[in-house]
Parts: C-alpha cells; sequence; structure tokens
C-alpha cells in the first residue's frame, strides 16, 4: 500500500444525489489549478473520516455536498461513499496525499492523533509526555492548510476545541470567577492538547490574510461536548490523583457537561453553516473566523456570539431541555429564604 490510496475513483460523470445549495462564490473555485464541472454541489474533502466527530457528520453532509473521505486507515464502504482515500497527513513529504485535495471546494479537516487514549482529561499518559503527538497535530494542520492553498481550495474548516481557552474553565469559572468565556478572550490553555488547538487557529491567521499569495479561509470550530449528558459519568466520582486538568467531580461535573453540551444536531447545523455561508470575513477583512460549538445551553459558559452572528446559527437544542429529568433529581432547585416563603 503506498502512502496514499484509494478504494476506488468514481467515473467522471458520476455524481452523489445531493440537495444543491446556491452559495454565491463557495461553489466555484478561485484557483487556476481547480478541477471545474457544471454542478453547483460543493465538493467537500473530509479528513480523520474514520472517527467519532466524522461518525456523526459524513451520513448528512453526504444529503447535501459531494464528499471526499481520507483516513489514515482502511473505512471500506461504511458510509456508502466509493470516493475514499488512505493517507498519513502527519508526513511531511505532502506530495504523497495531495491529489487528494484537487477539486475540491471546502475541506473539513477532523484528523487528530490521540496523545491519551482518553482525551485530554484520561491520564494514562502523563501530560508532559503529550507534546510531541500534539505537535504532530499542529504539523498535520500546516500539511492540510498547505495542501489546501496549492491545490486552489477556497476554505478550511477546522475541528478545534474549547480546550483551546480551558484555563478560564479550569481556573476561574469553575472557581466562580468567570461566567462567560468569547473567541475574543486569548487562547490559553493549561494543557498540550489545548495548546495544539489554540496552534491550529493562529497556525491558520498567515493563510487567511493572504500572505502566501491569496486568502484561504479558515473557520475553527471550538467543540464542546458533543456527546448525550449522563450524570453516572460524574455523581460518586472523585478527583484522580495524576496531574493535570480534571473534569470536577460530581454535581459540579455534571453541570460543566450541560454548558458544554452539543447536540448532534446542533453540530451537524453548525458545520454545514461553517461550509456554506458565502461571507466570513471579519471586522479587517480577513476571512478568518473561531466559534464555539455547542447547544443553545442555559447553563452555557462559552459564548456562542460568533456563530450567531456571523454563520447564522440558530441551535435547536438546550441542555436544560433535553436532560430535564436527570436535573431533576440531581439538581434540585434551591428552597427559597424563609423570608420569601409563601405563607398565606
Amino acid at each position: 500500500r503506498t502512502a496514499c490510496s484509494k478504494s476506488s475513483r468514481p467515473s467522471s460523470d458520476a455524481a452523489l444525489d445531493t440537495k444543491q445549495t446556491d452559495v454565491k462564490g463557495l461553489s466555484s473555485m478561485n484557483d487556476e489549478t481547480a478541477e471545474t464541472d457544471d454542478s453547483s454541489t460543493l465538493r467537500v474533502l473530509v479528513t480523520g473520516a474514520g472517527g467519532y466527530i466524522a461518525s456523526q457528520l459524513i451520513p448528512n453532509l453526504a444529503d447535501r455536498f459531494e464528499l471526499r473521505l481520507l483516513d489514515v486507515a482502511d473505512i471500506g464502504d461504511r458510509y456508502g461513499i466509493t470516493d475514499t482515500w488512505i493517507a498519513d497527513l502527519t508526513d511531511p513529504d505532502r506530495a504523497h496525499y495531495q491529489d487528494a485535495f484537487v477539486g475540491m471546494d471546502v475541506v473539513v479537516h477532523l484528523g487528530y492523533v490521540r496523545s491519551s487514549p482518553g482525551g485530554v482529561y484520561d491520564p494514562t499518559v502523563e501530560h508532559l509526555d503529550r507534546f510531541e503527538t500534539e505537535q504532530k497535530n499542529v504539523s498535520m494542520a500546516y500539511n492540510v492548510y498547505r495542501c489546501a492553498l496549492e491545490t486552489g481550495v477556497r476554505r478550511v474548516v477546522v475541528a478545534s476545541s474549547n480546550h483551546a481557552a480551558d484555563w478560564y474553565e479550569h481556573a476561574l469559572v469553575h472557581e466562580g470567577r468567570m461566567d462567560m468565556i468569547t473567541v475574543r478572550d486569548l487562547p490559553l490553555s493549561d494543557n498540550f492538547y489545548g495548546w495544539s488547538k489554540a496552534a491550529y487557529e493562529l497556525l491558520s491567521f498567515p493563510f487567511a490574510c493572504g500572505t502566501f499569495g491569496r486568502a484561504l479561509e479558515m473557520v475553527h470550530i471550538r467543540i464542546g461536548a458533543p456527546k448525550e449528558v449522563d450524570a453516572a459519568d460524574h455523581i460518586g466520582r472523585e478527583l484522580s490523583s495524576a496531574l493535570g486538568p480534571q473534569v470536577p467531580p460530581g454535581v459540579a461535573g455534571l453541570k460543566r457537561d450541560l454548558g458544554a453540551y452539543m447536540s448532534k444536531e446542533d453540530g451537524i447545523q453548525l458545520f454545514t453553516l461553517a461550509i456554506e455561508v458565502d461571507d466570513i470575513r471579519n471586522e479587517y477583512g480577513i476571512p478568518w473566523l473561531v466559534v464555539y460549538g455547542i447547544s443553545g445551553n442555559t447553563r452555557a459558559f462559552w459564548s456562542i456570539d460568533t456563530a450567531r452572528d456571523v454563520l447564522g446559527y440558530q441551535p435547536i437544542d438546550d441542555s436544560e431541555e433535553r436532560f430535564a429529568d436527570q436535573i431533576r433529581q440531581w439538581l434540585p432547585e434551591p428552597e427559597p429564604p424563609h423570608d420569601q416563603e409563601d405563607t398565606s
């Protein structure tokens, strides 16, 4: 098997049965190196197609866009999509996989090498020993940006993380010293996973501002907690003795998950908008956008203002309603002070 291979290539006249989208400018390439056809359907490359977030997005994105899937492992035909590629995007020789970017309008970059099996809060690997792996992830992001730039891709949508600025959460929010984190706060993380996600964001800015010949549009979605909330994950749990950031135990951890929750439906909406919305330029005219990826949660401590204002995001879910039974069981309303009790 070569460094980059594909399971099968559809014929040149093959087309997916997708919904048509009429998004000004985004359906055509802005570089003469790009392939063109008569279809108004956006062509989207999804990296990390074998992962969890991809499993939530791909079946729905496939109904709307023409997808090409790429992963370091063979994902077979699990999604019924034949245009699949196998490549290691950490390989510094981009010639091994750059062809996978040719002809694409948008890249959705979900690829990631885990630095600890269970994620940032998993103590299996010491936090101090995770740097080299996370540095590979930053190099992978660079390779994706570079390939996108050189093949005429217009936009890259990146799966960033709330951990890009998680120091505020760990040090201030959980201590009651800060209520809301915004994308305008300096991206400070107390761990290498979050550092790498912040690095993705900052690394993309020179590409977005046109330093390398043209502006490559960049959208970073700081994903919150993209799984259903379960109080059993927190109630009765104690803090680990391991060094590094941890989710607070007990009801505090449950409250954290309720604030961080992103439903599957809202995640699909947010990524779809990030792919389709025509103008993502900031007040300085730079097509570089960072948004938080959570539902419209009553207990949110991350602001979704940029997602609403720039992308038109309208979350349909609120963890307060979706998990009302668990809230009633574990987070009862405090009793009013005696002088406010109804004595009638």
